[in-house]
């Protein structure tokens, strides 16, 4: 889908949208969104990645379930799991997390009865997307080529260390987060970021002079990363 030539071709069902590729596709990126979005939300940064075509990386943007958002006054909206407060020491839904993973387990599961090897597929996501793409990736049975987690933080992260597989233990982790960003603090990415170095995780982070965003300098740090995945 860049100016000139057609990379990928867009498809949609009520569960997500995905951009294939024009050739068999041999590798997979998971992109989850954030709250209050759906799948469209990421699509228009496939281009700015200018991952090689011979990569044949297919793109998978799953939409989140419609459900009540207690930080939102209750307001019905994609969510993959509800928020009561954004803080270190919040009640965090764990049903709604669990019910979320089984979601995306069965996307990532579908991805490899497709033909995708496990070492090929990438887990992403933005935010309430993010903290699923850590929380899921880790626990994930088969090897991950990365987990790409952009302003956002580990939820859960007390039982990490009970839950982990050991399939991602060595997996690339790229956490990416603006040093402004109002919605998610940094210092919540910064303290996942640093339990999960505890626990010995390849962590690679990034930040930026940005809010709950993304921008140019950051999409190219998440391209370079994932060809360096990928290729």
């Amino acid at each position: 889908m860049r100016a000139g030539s057609v990379t990928h071709r867009l498809q949609e069902d009520e569960a997500a949208v995905r951009l294939e590729p024009v050739a068999a596709a041999n590798a997979a990126v998971v992109w989850l969104h954030g709250l209050g979005a759906d799948g469209h939300d990421f699509l228009p940064i496939v281009p700015g990645l200018a991952l090689p075509p011979p990569l044949a990386v297919r793109f998978v943007f799953p939409h989140a379930p419609v459900r009540p958002v207690s930080i939102n006054q209750g307001y019905r909206m994609r969510a993959w799991y509800d928020i009561r407060q954004i803080s270190a020491g919040a009640v965090e839904d764990a049903q709604g997390i669990a019910d979320s993973t089984a979601v995306i387990e069965a996307r990532l599961q579908g991805e490899i009865a497709a033909g995708i090897d496990a070492r090929r597929i990438v887990l992403a996501g933005f935010s309430q997307g993010g903290a699923m793409a850590l929380h899921v990736g880790l626990r994930f049975g088969a090897t991950l080529a990365g987990i790409l987690a952009l302003s956002c933080y580990l939820p859960l992260r007390a039982r990490l260390a009970t839950e982990a597989a050991a399939a991602n233990r060595n997996t690339s982790i790229l956490m990416c987060h603006g040093r402004q960003d109002g919605v998610v603090p940094m210092q919540l990415g910064s303290l996942s970021r640093d339990l999960l170095l505890q626990q010995q995780y390849r962590v690679e982070w990034r930040e930026y002079p940005m809010a709950h965003e993304v921008i140019a300098a950051e999409i190219a740090d998440i391209a370079a990363w994932l060809r360096q995945r990928l290729e």
